[in-house]
């Protein structure tokens, strides 16, 4: 049990059994026979919070059913009915209660109906899967402080059949119930066969005096151009009594300052008598704050949270029950702007371009886990997002999502549970009225309204996916979620009238009042803003297709997708043999390339390199692929080029053509093949990468339409005194081209164009040749922004690149460990040492400026900070088995070199971390995960330099090595 404040988490010692192998009733486990794992017994460790489907996983009586084939192999609902997957959970709790506490049972979610038994007595937890259960269990608590808890768990009303040809939602009978709608299946996503049926959510145990907390709602509202700020907040009170309580509730408003130190901004008290067996509403006197710190997007700023507590002590008893939120002054507004016909947001006054992803969920089976969660978030801050779409077949995200999104900075479109492929679309048209119970679907989506509205990074309500709510859902909707007059109306300067002068309700007595709500991702701003279906596309594209003024005639696009094929090592370890091999090519009269793939891939909704008729292959552009390893290298290299082109293509007419867009999808919540920038085992692509670098607040980049040299400031603040240093280099490692653009200023919000590249036109210009571009400060040469393109002529291929691999180009890495428990920071050096007459650059080592929002992983970041403050050390076996020419080790710090002598860029640089011992032993998958890497996917010019930093985890008893890999690396190097 996890214990925070007064509620303890029950996330252990649960047992599972299947409901029909189970012959005692609720009111026996809970009493006289109380469950134990025997070998006779059905009886099973239960993963809680978790599905029916993850418990019989966890427990080996079904096979991974995202290994391979292995789904196949088990039953779906359709087949085998509801009560094979209805399931008894039970567990037992320790608790005893003093004179007037109460004890509440709290169940977070629970798919999709329950019984609970507490030591014999039963209640009934009614249908939904987004709701939240709070149970009274003060007067059913065991007097020797042992509780025995048993939930009974049914499956949705309707969990449908999986038609023989698949298809999106199954169906579509899913949506029926209000629950996640892709658990039948989707074109990224094989059926999910218990259909998340569980307790899949935290369960907890709360223990509070005669009066409770309920649902307090925090608002803020700006004044003065941001400068005067008031802080509102309503709460609900129960009182539990039979006598009337005189409180005093208290709010205390807190924010961090260094070194852990907590200043109290404020700390007021009111006296509120509540009657007996009532519950009222309670808003306090508004909080007045001069100047606070704000909370601004990824790439915008900081994210300030300042912790606001409330409490109510009651006349005679003391504290009763207390609440706690990390808060973030800042306005989210939101207009369809005329110039563009897209959405337009802004945060704190300020407009804010969007780029981002749509997201699913963390894992099919709802393996869920705070730790996960901060990972995913983490990688999206990293790839420089500033929001995540909460898609409509999906989940209401949790509550751990959105603190990891408000501490990262990452705004969030939360969708309700509507999607147009299962609510009156698609083929079999199934249930065009949404869910049969509209007010059961109201009740869920008020309660998560009510659990999610106080964190900042909550940017708007979306009634569904590509589908309008029915009518009395959408009206409802839209009357719930109306603005407060004051997030209605603004003028110049942001001087807004004062609340009292619009209406009399303070605004945090709304449900919530502060964001939009729009009906549909396809309405309203985004897409056609009509409803038609013009998302997408979502295959392979050529690079400059994205540039081009047809590519996409609507001004936000919130689902644009290509690609996204993992690395050998993740096919390696997700798939049985038959799963390596690489797909058939079949050569088409028309003279594109059909790629065949096998069963496996298939099943894993392997999408191609090639579209016949439309895209040549964009592997085929390297050299056919030889094996596995040949063919997830090349996939990498069209991964890195496909993105950071989407994301560019977009850049290039930002505000002029574009407000925003999302990519379709950012992850995988299995081991998908399709649309990723990390896999299911958290091992990120090069398309990550090249997210990164193109996302960058201010970005040099090409427009590979017009092949004229743009830069994007992304920032609210002019930058002057910048040049651009363009130099282009070919096989042979020479310089033909070199230029520097000078006396630069960019002026804020604004992509500007500097000048045509005059390289490809020249008489002699190579047919494939590299281009690297620096956006540099010239006072002190820092480096804004780099960016490094293969590129061929127009016609051709890449394929002279094949032959580059057998070049050996020399390369020194100096590294650093820093070793805290089992936390692992590395910082390291790479420089390509082959030497050449145009390498002598006063950029060549990028030394990198902290560009504001980039993260705490910038190539400048100093990870090796506070080192009294930590344990280093660098073993002798973390960097044993070095076979580089020279190795030398001076004050923790470590030097490999390569025995490499000719002279060219060192090319698709990157580094894994693996398990040295697992190694040796050739034990199945060997890598270390997740890292996060400052950079990975790079190239260097003769003598260039790149500062590198990675930070991992290690589990205990493991010795990890870093090894570093590239295109024309004759071998792998271990640099630690």
């Amino acid at each position: 049990m996890a214990e925070m404040g007064n509620k303890v988490k029950l996330n252990s010692g649960w047992l599972a059994a299947r409901s029909t192998e189970v012959e005692l009733t609720g009111t026996q486990l809970t009493t006289t026979h109380p469950p134990s794992i025997t070998p006779s017994s059905p009886w099973m460790e239960a993963a809680v919070p978790g599905t029916v489907l993850g418990t019989l996983v966890k427990n080996k009586v079904v096979p991974d059913p995202f290994y391979g084939l292995a789904n196949e192999t088990i039953i779906d609902i359709a087949d085998s009915g509801r009560e094979y997957y209805t399931f008894w959970f039970f567990t037992t709790f320790q608790c005893k209660l003093s004179e007037s506490q109460h004890l509440d049972l709290n169940f977070r979610a629970i798919n999709y109906s329950a019984e609970v038994y507490i030591n014999g007595h039963k209640k009934v937890l009614p249908k939904g899967m987004f709701r939240r259960h709070s149970l009274d269990v003060s007067e059913v608590l065991h007097p020797d402080g042992t509780n025995l808890l048993a939930v009974l768990v049914h499956p949705p009303d309707h969990p449908g059949r999986i038609p023989d040809k698949g298809g999106q939602g199954g169906d579509h009978e899913i949506g029926k119930d209000v629950a996640a709608q892709y658990v039948e299946g989707w074109d990224w996503m094989t059926p999910i066969r218990d259909r998340n049926t569980g307790i899949w959510d935290e369960v907890s145990i709360s223990r509070t005096g005669p009066v409770k907390i309920i649902d307090p709602h925090l608002v803020s509202t700006f004044f003065d151009d941001y400068k005067r700020v008031y802080l509102h907040a309503t709460i609900e009170i129960q009182n539990r009594s039979s006598w009337v309580a005189d409180c005093s509730v208290k709010i205390q408003v807190t924010t961090e300052l260094e070194g852990n130190i907590c200043l109290v901004e404020h700390l007021q008290a009111q006296k509120v008598s509540v009657p007996a067996g009532s519950t009222i509403q309670y808003t306090y006197p508004q909080l007045y704050f001069y100047k606070p710190n704000l909370w601004w997007p990824n790439g915008m700023g900081k994210q300030y949270l300042y912790n606001v507590v409330i409490s109510i002590d009651v006349d005679g008893f003391g504290e009763s029950d207390s609440w706690s939120h990390d808060f973030g002054f800042r306005k989210i507004e939101s207009h369809i702007d005329p110039t563009t016909g897209g959405r337009l947001f802004k945060v704190n006054g300020q407009p804010i371009f969007i780029r981002g992803g749509n997201w699913i969920l963390s894992d099919g089976l709802l393996r869920l886990s705070e730790k996960r969660y901060h990972t995913d978030i983490k990688f999206h801050a990293d790839m420089n997002f500033n929001m995540i779409r909460c898609w409509g077949g999906g989940l209401a995200e949790r509550p751990e999502f959105y603190h990891y999104c408000d501490i990262y900075g990452l705004l969030v479109w939360q969708e309700f549970w509507i999607t147009g492929d299962v609510d009156g679309r698609g083929d079999p048209k199934s249930n065009p009225d949404g869910p049969l119970d509209h007010d059961l679907f109201l009740l869920c989506a008020r309660d998560t309204v009510k659990l999610l509205r106080n964190h900042p990074s909550l940017a708007l309500w979306v009634g569904g996916n590509e589908q309008v709510p029915p009518l009395d859902i959408n009206a409802a909707l839209q009357d719930d979620l109306k603005l407060h007059p004051h997030f209605q109306v603004s003028s110049k300067n942001n001087q807004w009238m004062s609340v009292s002068s619009l209406t009399p309700e303070d605004p945090s007595e709304y449900l919530d009042g502060t964001r939009i709500y729009v009906q549909g991702s396809m309405w309203d701003g985004f897409a056609d803003g009509k409803g038609n279906f013009t998302d997408g596309p979502y295959e392979i594209q050529y690079p400059e297709n994205f540039f081009k003024d047809d590519f996409y005639k609507y001004g936000f696009n919130p689902e644009v997708g290509s690609v996204g094929m993992p690395v050998a090592a993740t096919i390696r370890a997700t798939m049985p043999p038959e799963g390596w091999q690489i797909p058939l090519v079949n050569k088409l009269p028309s003279g594109y390339v059909e790629e065949v793939p096998n069963p496996i891939w298939d099943y894993h909704k392997y999408i191609p390199y090639s579209k016949p008729g439309h895209v040549q292959s964009q592997i085929e552009l390297y050299g056919s692929p030889k094996d596995l390893d040949d063919f997830c290298l090349k996939a990498q290299l069209a991964n890195y080029i496909q993105y950071r082109a989407l994301i560019e293509g977009w850049n290039s007419r930002m505000w002029k053509k574009y407000t925003g867009f999302l990519i379709w999808k950012t992850q995988n919540p299995w081991t998908g093949l399709r649309g990723q920038f990390y896999d299911h085992l958290l091992d990120q692509t090069a398309g990550f990468f090249g997210c990164r670098c193109a996302a960058e607040p201010i970005h040099v980049q090409l427009n590979l339409s017009t092949y004229r040299i743009e830069v994007v400031n992304t920032t609210s603040n002019e930058i002057s005194g910048v040049a651009i240093e363009a130099s282009v280099w070919d096989l042979e490692g020479m310089c033909p081209y070199f230029k520097v653009f000078e006396k630069l200023s960019l002026p804020p919000k604004q992509t500007l164009s500097i000048a045509e590249m005059e390289y490809p036109t020249y008489e002699n210009s190579k047919p494939v040749y590299f281009l690297l571009l620096k956006l540099y400060e010239v006072s002190n040469d820092g480096i804004i922004s780099r960016n490094f393109y293969w590129l061929h002529q127009s016609g051709g291929d890449y394929k002279k690149l094949e032959p580059y691999r057998k070049i050996n180009v020399p390369i020194q890495v100096t590294s650093k460990v820093n070793v805290k428990g089992s936390s692992y920071e590395v910082r390291m050096n790479v420089q390509n040492n082959s030497k050449n007459a145009e390498s002598s650059s006063l950029t060549y080592k990028n030394n990198f400026i902290n560009s504001q929002g980039q993260g705490d992983l910038d190539s400048n970041s100093l990870l090796l900070e506070n080192k009294e403050q930590t344990n280093e050390k660098c073993s002798t076996s973390f960097f044993s088995k070095i076979w580089r020419r020279r190795s030398i080790e001076n004050n923790g710090s470590r030097l490999v070199e390569t025995n490499g002598n000719d002279v060219g860029v060192a090319f698709f640089l990157h580094l894994e971390v693996h398990d040295s011992k697992a190694e040796e032993n050739e034990e199945g998958d060997t890598r270390i995960l997740p890292v996060r890497y400052s950079d990975n996917y790079f190239s260097l010019v003769p003598g260039e330099a790149m500062s590198i930093n990675l930070s991992f985890e290690a589990p205990l008893g493991v010795t990890p090595k870093i090894t570093l890999h590239g295109w024309n690396l004759s071998q792998s190097l271990s640099v630690c």
